[in-house]
């Protein structure tokens, strides 16, 4: 069976590197919570487990933030202490660890009498401790004195709750002997928050500074107020032996020599005093732990798996050589042209969009264009006009009707190309997008903006691409004309003539009649509405051939062909990583490697 000092020096290991990572506290339950520790209340531990160490004690320590005090038993005789906020920073005056905690309270508070719940660690190692964390914690107050907020009583008791209601906090309840019991704030609040008694240790100080006659038996052998675990008595040094700087290991003989010579407590002597209540503590911790092993191992186990599914999310560390390099490129590349095509296959929003180009965009630019006006009865007549020349038509104004012809399909130029600069932008802003929703590039920002300037190059291309082509389709309609729709047209029109009985046959007649140029109008106007239901039609289909589908299957082809040629520096230079991401990763991977030496370390000191 393992020790008591090598379980709870383990959990003490623990805890400070947990606080050393910043996993203490925060959401959820951390590992620092879930491993039992020793809360101080309505006293000071620096006044009443002083006597655990060889360092002599100051007056006039007044905590003002909470200190968490982890003492650790080593061999040998050296004695010293270090602060967390000073890790560099060896103490073996305890006069000058006492300045420092006054000093980096006040850093925090000022030279006013506030509070602050932002805990002081602090770590005594020592051959005259046991193993024990100690939290002290500013002592309950009746009123606000000068120097402090109205407040300041209920923040000190929100304070001290936050800390004994957590189920894995032990209460050190210190009461003074020569007050009534029934008024100690400590044992009240222990009391609520622990009204079983399995965590309240009651602790009476002061028991020589009572008045004569007087003594507290009732108290300490549980008359007055009964707890589940015994009451113990504490002496602590005089003010006078504090100002002749009285050795403590005298001053720990002295309090002994109390117990065992007085005619009241003699009986008890045993278990009185501060090393009493020091194993008392740790063999209680001891039992406690291993109580709490399987659910610590669990909540490890649980954290273990959280952590290493955080580091696989932002990445693990790559390679230092080139083809590995190379890998992680191609990889990144691959995630991010998998997102970009989710939105544009619907997985993800985006590519809806595209569509609204093609269903509104383009039909409301076709409706704007001028046909009206390029079709009015003047322009015609103005057209026809400059197509005949000095030789009037003989039978129809076949070079006034290609012309107006001509003119009409123009117009759909700028719709055309239009469509093509809607769809670039949204294409851009998907790639935007992609590259913001891609969690495996977010380590590596030049590999974003490198992926972002070659998939934004490759677009430029398909746009040139698409209008080309979008151009050259309104140009396949002004170069052969649909001959029958006319054909079908003059049919018509002699149909009719014949059956008014109308003559045909002298079309120079009537070739500046209102009647003849509104007829020429209405024929243009119907062959050019023909023309646009195609153009509705085709352009959304040359658009999404040559923009849309490109961009799916080749936006990154053409980086991939730069970067197989780069050398191992340049490869190196893409995967420079984001210091903020480099720095989380390397903080994962420390809590990561201290759960698992945590898990390792409890199975194997608490079974064998």
């Amino acid at each position: 069976m393992a020790t008591m000092e090598s379980l709870i020096g383990l959990v003490n290991r623990i805890q400070r590197a947990c606080t050393v990572l910043g996993d203490h506290g925060g959401e959820g339950m951390s590992l620092w919570e879930a491993l039992p520790s020793v809360a101080v209340v309505g006293g000071q531990v620096l006044y009443t487990l002083i006597l655990l160490l060889s360092f002599p004690r100051g007056s006039g320590i007044v905590t003002r933030r909470p200190l968490v005090l982890q003492l650790h038993k080593t061999e040998g005789q050296s004695e010293y202490a270090e602060f967390l906020h000073a890790p560099k920073k060896r103490f073996a005056d305890f006069a000058a660890v006492r300045q420092e905690i006054a000093d980096e309270t006040d850093r925090i508070t000022g030279k006013s009498k506030q509070i602050s719940n932002i805990p002081i660690h602090l770590s005594i190692y020592s051959p005259n401790v046991v193993n024990l964390t100690l939290i002290d914690l500013p002592g309950l107050t009746k009123v606000a004195v000068e120097g402090q907020p109205e407040s300041i009583v209920e923040d000190i008791e929100m304070m001290v709750r936050s800390y004994v209601e957590k189920p894995n906090c032990i209460i050190l309840a210190i009461s003074p002997a020569n007050q009534d019991i029934a008024t100690s704030d400590a044992i009240k609040l222990a009391r609520e928050v622990d009204p079983s008694g399995e965590r309240t240790f009651g602790v009476l100080t002061k028991l020589d500074l009572m008045d004569k006659g007087t003594n507290a038996l009732d108290v300490l052998e549980g008359r007055a107020y009964r707890l589940l675990h015994p009451w113990v008595g504490i002496v602590n040094r005089s003010q006078a032996d504090i100002n002749k700087n009285v050795n403590m290991m005298y001053a720990r003989q002295k309090e002994r020599e109390y117990f065992e010579s007085s005619p009241e407590y003699g009986h008890l002597a045993h278990k009185m005093g501060a090393e009493f209540l020091a194993k008392l503590l740790s063999q209680h911790l001891e039992k406690v732990i291993r109580q709490r092993i399987p659910s610590i191992i669990a909540l490890i186990n649980k954290t273990i798996d959280e952590l290493n599914a955080e580091l696989d999310r932002i990445g693990r560390p790559i390679g230092v050589d080139g083809g590995a390099q190379l890998y992680t490129i191609l990889e990144m590349c691959r995630a991010f042209d998998r997102v970009f095509k989710e939105h544009l296959d619907g997985g993800r929003p985006g590519g809806d969009r595209i569509y609204g180009v093609f269903d509104h965009q383009l039909p409301a630019a076709l409706k704007k264009l001028p046909f009206d006006r390029h079709l009015s009865q003047n322009n015609v007549r103005k057209v026809i006009s400059e197509a005949d020349g000095y030789q009037p038509h003989l039978i129809a104004p076949e070079q006034g009707y290609r012309r107006l012809i001509d003119g009409s399909l123009g117009y759909f130029k700028g719709p055309a190309e239009a469509s093509v600069d809607a769809v670039h932008f949204i294409l851009k802003e998907l790639v935007r997008k992609s590259i913001a929703a891609t969690e495996e590039l977010k380590r590596f920002p030049t590999l974003q903006s490198d992926i972002a300037a070659a998939a934004n190059e490759a677009l430029e291309r398909f746009r040139d691409e698409s209008r080309k082509t979008v151009l050259r389709l309104v140009e396949m309609e002004s170069s052969y004309l649909t001959v029958e729709f006319f054909r079908k047209i003059n049919a018509e029109s002699e149909k009719n003539q014949n059956a008014t009985g109308t003559n045909a046959s002298t079309p120079n007649a009537d070739r500046y009649t209102d009647n003849h140029l509104r007829r020429i109008g209405t024929n243009v106007s119907a062959y050019i509405n023909l023309v646009c239901d195609t153009m509705r039609n085709t352009i959304p289909k040359a658009v999404v051939h040559c923009q849309v589908r490109e961009a799916k299957r080749s936006l990154l082809n053409h980086f991939y062909v730069q970067i197989g040629r780069r050398e191992k520096e340049q490869l190196g230079k893409m995967l420079d990583e984001d210091p903020s991401l480099m720095a989380k990763r390397e903080t994962l991977a420390k809590r990561l490697e201290l759960y698992k030496s945590a898990r390792d370390e409890i199975d194997s000191v608490a079974w064998k």
